[in-house]
């Protein structure tokens, strides 16, 4: 635990966050830095083919010590959300923690509550990680990437440990849709996928949401306040009036649940002349996508009836689809998961989670990719933490995962 620790400090200190609206690609230098570093030790712990490809990409592969046995790839992501700062983190060991509310130290107005967080009341008496309130953490998904460089190194410390060839791939700009853009299953060449990107241990992702996003273009006419009387047209106003009309009672985030979708606003920026609307559409039925993205072209239409002079446009983007859709297409890839947590002495719980990761492009690519827990949670906000006692429990399970691939015959 305490390599796992030292690893996982260093990489947040890295600063790594993706940036959405730019053509480069990674999105930000902080995650070409941090494969420099995650490189460096997948060479010095001796792993087999280590390279950094020209996107960006850390490959490299634990070399068999039962060749025979289907080769599986693990992957996790190196950039952290866009949603709050993460530079100049400064992680915040809690050892025994006390089971009470968490006072962030460098922003003592942000509480951890434990009323607001389930998973708490069951962390007594383990080591957790926070950060000290003025920048995310980035456990989403460093908590990934050192169990999977921990595991790493126990197998390559262990030869006696029977598995197959094991592939690892630390992808970029996950947070903003595009972790898979860049890579090639035939490169991957595995049987299937695991993402370490899941919240509490015993967690077994293999339902996601299916995606899309949409931008709002609304177009105004903007002249001189003094001289506006007939002529201007406000996007800001037109742009306020969409967005009242967009159903929120049963078809918003903070207002639904379970296996219900909705349609999120979270981004505007613009002036009187042009703003910009960034919406994103979720639901675990994919057809509902459509629906969705068409009641944003009735609200246009209804916003542009009396407001004819303005323009609004409606752009619909691919993002990523439900992980479940393609699960058949390797039924070991959650019944050895499944079976791993088992064997180290963990009770599965399959889960639907309200998001996506990797492993829902990449499952629908062709690579069935379930999603397995490393213990991060509140990400992508500064009340963030991770527990050092389930990434642990994380390494074990990669472990034992590794253990039963070794049993399988290829497919």
């Amino acid at each position: 635990m305490d390599q796992l620790l030292e690893r996982f400090l260093r990489y947040v200190k890295v600063e790594t966050n993706a940036v959405e609206q730019t053509d480069a690609y990674p999105s930000s230098p902080g995650q070409l830095e941090l494969g420099k570093v995650l490189e460096a030790e997948l060479r010095a712990l001796k792993l087999e083919n280590v390279r950094t490809d020209e996107n960006g990409l850390v490959w490299a592969d634990i070399p068999a010590t039962q060749p025979s046995a289907p080769r599986i790839a693990w992957f996790a992501h190196m950039d952290t959300s866009p949603e709050f700062n993460g530079k100049g983190v400064k992680p915040v060991v809690h050892e025994n923690y006390d089971g009470q509310d968490i006072v962030l130290s460098g922003d003592t107005s942000r509480v951890i509550k434990v009323d607001d967080c389930d998973v708490l009341p069951s962390l007594r008496g383990k080591t957790l990680i926070t950060t000290d309130g003025t920048t995310l953490l980035g456990a989403d998904d460093k908590s990934g990437i050192a169990v999977i460089m921990t595991a790493a190194a126990e197998l390559m410390k262990n030869r006696d440990i029977k598995h197959g060839p094991i592939r690892i791939v630390f992808t970029c700009d996950e947070e903003v849709g595009r972790g898979a853009d860049k890579i090639d299953l035939k490169d991957v060449d595995a049987a299937c996928g695991y993402t370490l990107d899941g919240e509490t241990i015993g967690e077994l992702d293999n339902e996601t949401f299916s995606a899309d996003l949409a931008v709002i273009t609304v177009t105004g006419v903007n002249i001189h306040p003094g001289l506006a009387t007939g002529k201007m047209v406000n996007a800001i106003r037109v742009a306020g009036l969409f967005i009242s009309r967009m159903p929120w009672e049963t078809l918003s985030p903070e207002n639904t649940s379970g296996m219900e979708g909705f349609l999120h606003p979270y981004q505007m920026e613009g002036g009187v002349d042009e703003v910009s609307i960034r919406i994103i559409l979720r639901s675990f039925d994919t057809a509902d996508l459509e629906k969705h993205a068409q009641i944003l072209r009735d609200v246009a239409a209804s916003v542009t009836n009396e407001h004819p002079k303005a323009k609004i446009d409606v752009a619909i983007t691919k993002q990523y689809r439900n992980m479940k859709d393609s699960m058949s297409i390797e039924p070991r890839a959650v019944a050895l998961a499944a079976k791993a947590m088992q064997n180290a002495g963990i009770e599965p719980e399959y889960k639907s989670i309200r998001g996506g990761t990797d492993g829902s492009r990449l499952s629908e690519m062709g690579l069935p990719t379930p999603n397995l827990a490393v213990g991060m949670h509140n990400f992508h906000s500064p009340l963030e933490f991770a527990c050092l006692d389930e990434m642990q429990s994380s390494v074990k399970v990669l472990i034992e995962l590794a253990k039963l691939w070794g049993q399988e015959n290829p497919s």
